[in-house]
């Protein structure tokens, strides 16, 4: 019986291997048919001054959810119609304004098919995601995009699995090159998630959690080294900020700046802590989101940030611990 288990279930993982295997090949089938319809999709999309309304039914209607909230969160305004709810007033989402994304891998799908009348007498472009580049779909649409597969990942051929996959990565493929188009930014994308992980506490700016004003550890970079080790140590930031006489900044001395500098000198009492600061710190502006500031700090490996003015005069001092508290993730 304990054979009998152990052939089923490595049954059961080339069954699953084969899944990804025929899904994988489908999805990289896509790449040899980018071609001047892909290009004319973006276009049209990119110059519309309305947005995209995607529609189709059953597992294609799911996928087509999925496309029109990935739009949406990647800059380009989407919605969702469902064409079976489409001739009963839900037709009136679309505008004159509107592009239409129409998903249907046979392109015969009657639902669908009962919406087109609507949408060719309003005049907006509609594009077909089919595989079937001869159907009704196809012929009525100004631009095709070939989603069609080999074989389902389904033994029987029936279940969309490898169809409802290409789909799904075409529409992705969709977002990103209008995503890139447009120019959309890491703070673009953060300000349209808001809540969550992927944007908790993303509406803060430097500004507003920085340190400044008497809290600020700001000395002259000509002091010796134990007076900026004391002022570290007062102000319990873990850095000081070093400014020459114009009061710009030209360095800042970090608790590891001072243990490397104990280690190197013997008697650091004589030095000056210019010697040992460290140059060129990496800074930001108040203006800027703290996002982008704990990027910074997680790329550096540092864990606060100088925050600076148009001449390079420190204003503020950005720490992690700050941003943490605040739910900057």
């Amino acid at each position: 019986m304990c054979n009998s288990l152990t052939a089923n279930t490595l049954e059961l993982i080339e069954s699953a291997k084969e899944v990804f295997d025929i899904e994988a090949n489908s999805v990289l089938k896509l790449k040899e048919r980018l071609n001047n319809a892909f290009l004319k999709t973006i276009d049209i999309i990119y110059a519309s001054k309305g947005k995209v309304v995607v529609t189709g039914m059953g597992k294609s209607g799911l996928i087509g959810r999925k496309i029109a909230s990935t739009l949406c969160s990647t800059g380009t305004p989407a919605v969702f119609l469902h064409p079976a709810e489409s001739t009963h007033g839900d037709s009136g989402i679309i505008s004159r304004s509107d592009v239409v994304i129409a998903i249907s891998n046979s392109g015969e799908t009657q639902e669908l098919l009962n919406l087109l009348p609507l949408i060719l007498r309003f005049g907006v472009p509609l594009i077909a995601l089919t595989g079937g580049l001869s159907s009704t779909l196809a012929q009525k649409s100004d631009v095709v995009l070939d989603i069609s597969v080999e074989r389902e990942a389904c033994p029987l051929n029936k279940a969309p699995t490898a169809s409802t996959t290409a789909t799904l990565a075409m529409g992705d493929a969709i977002a990103v090159c209008l995503l890139k188009k447009r120019g959309f930014s890491y703070e673009d994308f953060l300000l349209f998630h808001p809540s969550g992980s992927l944007g908790k506490g993303i509406l803060y700016k430097v500004g507003e959690l920085m340190i400044k004003g008497d809290k600020l550890p700001i000395v002259s970079q000509d002091v010796s080294f134990s007076e900026a080790i004391k002022l570290v140590s007062e102000k319990r930031l873990g850095t000081a900020l070093l400014v020459d006489n114009n009061s710009r900044l030209t360095g800042v001395l970090t608790d590891g700046d001072i243990r490397r500098a104990v280690i190197k000198h013997p008697d650091a009492r004589n030095l000056k802590v210019k010697d040992v600061m460290t140059l060129s710190p990496k800074t930001i502006g108040i203006d800027e989101l703290c996002a982008k500031a704990l990027s910074v700090m997680e790329k550096y490996s540092i864990t606060s940030l100088a925050v600076v003015d148009d001449n390079n005069i420190p204003i503020g001092l950005l720490h992690i611990h700050d941003l943490l508290r605040a739910g900057v993730v």
